[in-house]
């Protein structure tokens, strides 16, 4: 089987020749990302190219400016140099006020750090509202590159975000738990709002182009024990059900992306008709064990999971090699499963040690993975 053959037959919960393996945010045929072009990764991007079946995280370009809309609001920034760091300072401009936000990035980190959010009172929430709502336009034009690097050797998958993850990073995560918890007609309100601007741009984007994997994130931020899952049922599970209906009717698939402690609210994530779910922490970070959500969800969603990058990074290779053979054990059943990290590596350069662990993952997954006749 190719990669893409193999990676859609586990979508659709089929048995494939051997469980694919993907390596999530390393993505081995995508010329402009990150691990692509940094030297240190370039040993382990070959291997991966060679033996892995390629999730590829490609979004279409938008032209949002700023709460889901593409409204020409105007923003302004300023950069100050820390000792180690780059950190921005964020100005927006709304017609209900000013908001300000920062940022910081690492010299040796490639991710960005948001150390203020836009908001911090529910007034801030208004006046981030009161930018006016114009839908996002999308351009697909880089698609058919993309669509050449891939080829057959695996899927293109986008992202796209839920209610709750827009409206749940608005404010420090303490502080939106505690507006939710103790404001919630407020919170309802904002998310209601969120999701009707969501639905109008997912639709646009859709129209103008449909890959064949989209991940919803956000569930996480409304799982246990942050908000009880009752709050999960409310603002998570009819969203994702809209949102998965949509997609669906364009002819996508679609990936539930939820961290942490799912256990309590799985039969939510279920319902909402998704073909898949990731990244499937096993306890302690979780509270699922990858048999149980097998035994649960296995008949109606292909799992990717549940490899902890922790793991990868500080692990010997014979823990890896363990690890490896019981996710095997648990998930590979009757196919639809993909093994996979549950995060990528974001040091730069990287680790020696967390190069070798990814070495040792790959070539157990090759081993343990095989179906048989």
């Amino acid at each position: 089987m190719t990669s893409r053959e193999r990676l859609l037959a586990a979508l659709n919960r089929k048995k494939t020749d051997r469980v694919p393996i993907s390596t999530y945010e390393l993505a081995g045929y995508n010329s402009r990302s990150f691990e692509n072009n940094e030297p240190s990764y370039k040993k382990l991007m070959d291997y991966i190219r060679e033996k892995t079946d390629c999730v590829c995280m490609w979004d279409l370009n938008s032209n949002g400016v700023a709460a889901i809309s593409s409204y020409p609001a105007k923003i302004s920034s300023a950069v100050k140099r820390g000792a180690n760091y780059n950190e921005t300072r964020y100005t927006l401009k709304t017609p209900g006020g000013e908001l300000t936000s920062t940022s910081r990035v690492y010299d040796d980190l490639n991710t960005t750090w948001r150390t203020e959010r836009w908001c911090k009172t529910t007034e801030d929430v208004d006046r981030y509202l009161s930018l006016p709502y114009e839908p996002e336009s999308f351009d697909a034009s880089d698609h058919p590159r993309i669509i050449g690097e891939v080829g057959d050797r695996g899927i293109i998958m986008s992202s796209v975000s839920d209610p709750a993850c827009h409206v749940m990073e608005l404010m420090e995560f303490g502080e939106a738990t505690v507006w939710a918890m103790t404001e919630t007609k407020h919170f309802e309100r904002t998310m209601e709002e969120i999701h009707r601007r969501t639905m109008i741009n997912l639709g646009r984007m859709l129209t103008e182009k449909t890959v064949d994997l989209y991940r919803i994130c956000g569930p996480e931020y409304l799982t246990p024990p942050y908000l009880p899952p009752e709050f999960f049922e409310r603002f998570v599970a009819p969203y994702i059900r809209e949102m998965t209906d949509l997609i669906h009717s364009h002819g996508g698939l679609v990936r539930i992306h939820s961290h942490g402690k799912i256990k309590n609210v799985l039969d939510g994530i279920i319902a909402s008709g998704a073909d898949a779910l990731d990244p499937c922490e096993a306890p302690p970070d979780g509270d699922i064990t990858l048999r149980e959500l097998k035994e649960r969800a296995g008949a109606r969603m292909c799992l990717f999971g549940n490899m902890q990058l922790k793991m990868l990074e500080h692990a010997d290779a014979r823990e890896i090699r363990e690890t490896v053979r019981d996710c095997m054990d648990s998930a590979m059943g009757n196919g639809g499963y993909v093994i996979m990290p549950t995060a990528a590596p974001i040091d730069v350069s990287l680790s020696p040690k967390t190069e070798e662990n990814y070495f040792a993952f790959i070539e157990a997954a090759l081993e343990f993975g095989k179906y048989g006749d």
